[in-house]
């Protein structure tokens, strides 16, 4: 092992060092000129306006300020989404095929007196009137259904997911520079799945929604087409950086590229593979629920028809569930990428 001596200056030499400074005036106008962005943009989008109005809801919540346009709006939502809803009431009236002698599980049949609004024919007035109503009431039937459309919720992320890595398999493929056949192959997966990753998956669903029409047919699709852009683009980079020794050890005894592939690449990507994947998963849970406000199935649509009536109670269950459920799928994920990787 060949050493070089430090270099040492001969005795009696003066010494000269200087410490360099690590910014510089250039530093200094990109970071002013940074600033004077984020201000010009940042009144654009109004950020002056949530600042003010941040700090008079926090005056008022610390009895500085009077009043808070902030604070009563959100006081408003919150009161009306509390308590959430998890029982059913229908009128009997409303169901003819009913049978008081055969009722659902822990259904009920109740009583209740009704104010309404009635004309009268005598004098051309509206009047209120008690009227009395028998009502169902099953005590967990809207939780049910909420649980049903959260199933079907999950269905349509999963099949989202799975649809999603068979499209972005040969994608990646053929986006990776190190084995895509030729430059034209290269450029068009390269474009095709930039072309994925930048359309929404809600604007996908609303076209998807025009062709198949209303339900998880759309959502799937609209999830598959673009989670596939963004593992397409995860797959094809791991490929391109991969040790290439155990690549070209195999190829040195005559192995095709799909043998190298298989044998000396995804061995070493795989653990990376399984963690996109994972993320893309917990990732279509949340947009199951979002694409569903078109119509693509789910509890999304659920979601948008009870917001629609402004039944606020029904729309708090719904955030309740959607939110456990997130919760323990990442949970269940951070304890397989722990296992796997």
């Amino acid at each position: 092992m060949n050493t070089k001596p430090i270099p040492v200056p001969p005795p009696g030499s003066p010494l000269k060092w200087e410490l360099r400074p690590p910014y510089s005036a250039r530093h200094l106008l990109l970071l002013l000129f940074a600033l004077a962005l984020l201000v010009v943009t940042g009144h654009r989008v109004q950020m002056d306006r949530m600042l003010m109005m941040s700090a008079q809801a926090v005056g008022h919540l610390l009895g500085i300020s009077e009043d808070s346009q902030v604070v009563r709006g959100l006081s408003r939502v919150a009161q009306s989404m509390w308590p959430p809803v998890i029982e059913e009431r229908e009128e009997v009236a409303r169901l003819p095929q009913l049978d008081k002698n055969d009722l659902p599980l822990f259904a009920y049949i109740e009583v209740q007196q009704q104010t309404e609004q009635r004309l009268n024919p005598q004098t051309l007035q509206l009047e209120q009137q008690t009227v009395t109503a028998e009502v169902l009431v099953k005590p967990v039937g809207y939780l049910v259904t909420v649980l049903i459309k959260m199933l079907e919720t999950l269905e349509i992320a999963l099949w989202g997911t799975v649809l999603s890595v068979l499209l972005s398999a040969p994608l990646a493929y053929y986006a990776a520079r190190n084995y895509s056949p030729n430059r034209f192959t290269y450029t068009v997966a390269r474009g095709t799945i930039s072309l994925l990753r930048s359309t929404p998956e809600l604007i996908i669903a609303l076209f998807l929604v025009l062709a198949f029409g209303f339900g998880p047919v759309a959502g799937v699709l609209a999830l598959g087409l673009h989670a596939a852009g963004f593992l397409g683009k995860f797959y094809a980079e791991d490929i391109e950086n991969a040790d290439k020794k155990p690549q070209e050890a195999l190829e040195a005894i005559g192995a095709g590229k799909l043998k190298t592939l298989w044998y000396a690449v995804l061995p070493q990507v795989a653990p990376q593979y399984i963690a996109y994947t994972l993320y893309i998963l917990d990732r279509n849970v949340r947009m199951a629920a979002v694409i569903g406000l078109v119509g693509a199935g789910g509890i999304g649509q659920e979601l948008k028809g009870r917001f629609d009536m402004f039944q606020y109670g029904h729309v708090a269950t719904i955030l309740i569930v959607i939110f456990l459920t997130v919760f323990v799928l990442d949970q269940i994920s951070a304890r397989l990428r722990a296992r796997m990787i």
